[in-house]
């Protein structure tokens, strides 16, 4: 259950990718899943990129107090707000390049096989 959290990312970024034509260079991530070692390692695998985890994991509180200092005058500017992001760790890809694209393949055949697996009722 893990792993298909990374997979589906891998998908969703294969899709910015070619939509934008812009490669992701790393991947900073937050929430509960960053505590999870094994997610995180497999997450930089199966993106080839490093990921990177910040001190404070739940971003979307600390977002909301940013844009309300930022809007009260706590700070002048984003950069300030910038600046006070800090990394706790950094994964980097470990896997092999023929390992990462044998478990990718594995992903795509069962996304293939899960495909027309709920029918609608005959009522």
């Amino acid at each position: 259950a893990l792993e298909s959290t990374a997979y589906q990312t891998k998908d969703v970024f294969d899709a910015i990718n070619a939509d934008s034509n812009v490669p992701l260079r790393e991947l900073r991530v937050d929430g509960g899943g960053t505590a999870n070692k094994l997610l995180m390692q497999f997450q930089t695998d199966m993106l080839g990129v490093p990921v990177v985890k910040p001190i404070v994991k739940e971003t979307t509180g600390l977002g909301a107090a940013f844009a309300a200092g930022l809007a009260v005058g706590v700070w002048k500017d984003l950069s300030e707000i910038k600046a006070l992001w800090q990394e706790e760790e950094r994964f980097l890809p470990a896997m092999t390049e023929e390992d990462r694209k044998k478990n990718l393949s594995g992903w795509k055949r069962a996304v293939g096989k899960s495909m027309g697996w709920v029918q609608e009722d005959e009522d």
